[in-house]
């Protein structure tokens, strides 16, 4: 069963309180659902600017919407026509009041690239997310991990179902959704490159490898990746580099973000298949970083560390500039603290150490670090989370 959807009471807010509203997020993630269901002050109008009856609309933008300048204006796909942020920009210095626009996009505001000035203090934008522990019931933990979190493959009525969705979204990602961003180029490479950062995934990524396995330049790779990062299907974790005088790892972390699309990615059917995969235990890692980042959101800034001589964290919890947790992330039903892990610590100077693991409870390893289920940890940062 799935909840309401978590950013529900935000997006409300927002609404009240600025002219336009951006809700971002990747391709089949529930946008136009959500909104259509939103309670608005006053009468809307939907555009889909993927159909043409509809850009036909916009032939004359600032008559068109002038024209319904009383009501919320959702304009669907943004991205497909980064030309009426100048318009909109216009419109609404013209008459400023809160909820005038909603535009939904699946590219970041980097990727559409024009938004970011044209719209700059007139708009508030939030992500809409796959489905994350917050939406679902505790007990369906290996659902959510298995299947990811898009809406169509978590809710389908068998294994395969869900996987055949998961095939079929990829395919047309590659072959269609990426040229409309933007990104023209030979399908089969991005496919190929995609499937390598999926085997690589908790790793650092390190673009000259990349290139040299695809027969590419590094500018090429690091264009792919852009495209990836900025449609929401790959996170870039950074290094944390504190005042210490050790050597840093300087490279991110890379993890396909819906643990759906990473075990398609890498042939991965079921749960016993998982389980009997090298790649286990960095799936799970990227599903928690996932889950954590979602969950709590914007209050902290997300990092690992790592030196040279072994000293290794997965996750740092930044929020004003102190580390607030440390965790170490671990396939296993036994946690143990590693030196590593408490040499991490130190060099931090993190408050709380935690390390998750697949138990279900939680119970204190050492002074300052506890072993703890992640849905313990998501209930404990954040305290509505099961409510």
């Amino acid at each position: 069963m799935v909840k309401k959807r978590y950013i529900w009471p935000l997006l409300q807010e927002y609404l009240s309180l600025f002219p336009a509203v951006g809700l971002i997020g990747p391709r089949q993630v529930g946008k136009t659902t959500l909104v259509k269901n939103l309670l608005l002050e006053k009468e809307s109008i939907y555009l889909d600017l993927e159909k043409a009856s509809d850009k036909a609309k916009l032939a004359n933008a600032e008559l068109f919407l002038k024209t319904h300048q009383n009501k919320t204006v959702i304009l669907d796909e943004i991205q497909m026509m980064p030309e009426l942020f100048t318009e909109l920009r216009s419109l609404i210095d013209e008459k400023r009041e809160a909820g005038r626009f909603i535009l939904l996009g699946s590219a970041s505001p980097d990727l559409i690239r024009k938004s970011a000035d044209s719209l700059a203090g007139r708009i508030a934008y939030l992500e809409l997310t796959p489905f994350h522990l917050g939406e679902v019931e505790a007990d369906e933990i290996d659902k959510l991990w298995i299947r990811g979190g898009f809406p169509l493959s978590y809710l389908a009525n068998s294994e395969r179902g869900s996987r055949l969705w998961r095939e079929n979204f990829i395919k047309t990602y590659i072959e269609r959704d990426l040229g409309l961003l933007g990104l023209n180029t030979d399908p089969f490479l991005v496919e190929r490159f995609w499937r390598m950062l999926a085997h690589a995934q908790g790793g650092l990524l390190v673009s000259e490898n990349f290139a040299r396995a695809l027969g590419i330049s590094r500018p090429t790779v690091n264009r792919y990746l852009e495209f990836l990062h900025g449609s929401f299907m790959v996170r870039l974790l950074q290094p944390y580099f504190p005042n210490v005088k050790k050597r840093l790892v300087a490279s991110p972390k890379v993890y396909i973000r819906d643990s759906g699309l990473l075990h398609t990615l890498t042939g991965i059917d079921s749960y016993e298949d998982l389980i009997n995969q090298l790649l286990v235990g960095n799936s799970w890692e990227g599903f928690v970083i996932e889950q954590i980042c979602n969950v709590l959101g914007d209050p902290y800034e997300y990092y690992f560390y790592r030196t040279h001589q072994g000293a290794e964290c997965d996750l740092l919890l930044v929020k004003s500039g102190k580390v607030k947790h440390a965790i170490e992330i671990k396939n296993t039903l036994s946690p143990k603290i590693s030196k590593g892990f408490r040499i991490s610590m130190q060099d931090t100077r993190a408050e709380k150490g935690a390390i998750i693991c697949r138990i279900t409870d939680s119970y204190p390893l050492e002074e300052n670090i506890e072993a703890m289920g992640l849905w313990n940890f998501l209930e404990n940062k954040k305290p509505t989370f099961s409510k």
